[in-house]
């Protein structure tokens, strides 16, 4: 998917910026087609698979950068680079500024010509999928256009703590795509100082009371300070339309819990919903392996990952793709 904040932070912070994504591929690749990287004058962000491709890539982006414009550029993986994949990818670099960041506000889909023409049929009956039945297109290369949906969250995850697990999960979650953090906690100073790209801190005296605010469907991870506060946001959250719970403890800890749940009115199946212990236990206690355990756990959950647009979305995004055959095209949000 095309991360247009990522790139949209990443020209406020260093003008001209390049975007080499993955426009197709042969055989074997070390990325999926949409994979994309950002390359600027002194550094990079993201991945299209490292090695030998990515190195001359990020040459070839930052030549670029100064004339600007787009380019196709086919590899093969053996021959060129002495890759042992045994296929060839397709890169497509193209420089944005603020002036190209403009005509891509709003938009869903991203799709513009590569090689000159009029848009294709086919890709007029991708973008009006898009705007009538909220199917977003998979990134492609369709006769001569490349089209991308723009990346937005698909999962809402709210992390309750920022102690040492707190801390270690939103370091390994937060460069996932498709999550959106929300991290909650007491007091501003229990937060680090600089918090990660996309992530939204809350402190509150009161975090409980929060609850009724969640976006419905939103996942949770508690790990606070508290027993007690455990205990009270599992009550009101089981009280709520929240999609995956998960707590961390014990076998102890939550026995305990499940009896206090139950005594609070909650029955055997809704105290189910909750997940305790979270992650993989085999992989011990320490924060880290604690949040690669809960990582994968979230990463096989799921639950509200689905692609296809709410008609909430397709209200706000009823306007079509104005200006479509200037090469930019797709739902704008009004």
């Amino acid at each position: 998917m095309f991360d247009l904040a990522a790139l949209t932070a990443a020209v406020a912070a260093h003008g001209r910026v390049a975007r080499v994504v993955i426009a197709a591929h042969e055989g074997s690749s070390p990325r999926e087609v949409g994979a994309a990287m950002l390359v600027w004058a002194g550094g990079a962000q993201g991945t299209i698979g490292g090695g030998a491709l990515e190195w001359q890539a990020m040459a070839r982006a930052r030549a670029m950068l100064a004339q600007g414009g787009a380019r196709l550029h086919r590899e093969p993986l053996g021959p060129a680079l002495g890759q042992c994949c045994g296929g060839a990818v397709t890169l497509l670099t193209e420089v944005h500024d603020g002036d190209s960041l403009a005509a891509l506000a709003g938009l869903e889909v991203i799709a513009r010509p590569v090689t000159p023409g009029p848009m294709p049929l086919a890709v007029r009956r991708l973008l009006a999928d898009a705007r009538g039945a909220g199917r977003m297109p998979a990134a492609q290369l369709v006769q001569g256009w490349m089209v991308e949906p723009v990346a937005r969250p698909e999962r809402q995850l709210w992390i309750w703590g920022a102690g040492h697990v707190g801390r270690a999960l939103v370091g390994v979650l937060a460069p996932l795509p498709g999550l959106a953090l929300t991290w909650v906690d007491a007091a501003r100073d229990r937060f680090p100082e600089t918090l990660p790209e996309g992530v939204t801190p809350i402190w509150t005296d009161a975090p409980q009371a929060l609850v009724p605010h969640v976006p419905q469907g939103a996942q949770h991870l508690i790990v606070t300070y508290s027993h007690a506060l455990d205990l009270e946001l599992c009550h009101r959250l089981l009280g709520s339309p929240a999609g995956f719970i998960g707590l961390i403890g014990s076998a102890t800890k939550w026995a305990r819990f499940r009896s206090r749940l139950a005594a609070l009115g909650h029955g055997p199946a809704r105290i189910s919903r909750i997940t305790c212990p979270i992650g993989d236990v085999g992989l011990g206690k320490h924060p880290q392996a604690i949040a690669i355990g809960v990582a994968v756990q979230l990463l096989n959950h799921k639950e509200n990952s689905g692609t296809e647009i709410t008609d909430d979305h397709r209200e706000r995004g009823s306007s079509a793709d104005r200006g479509a055959d200037q090469g930019l095209s797709g739902r704008r949000r009004e």
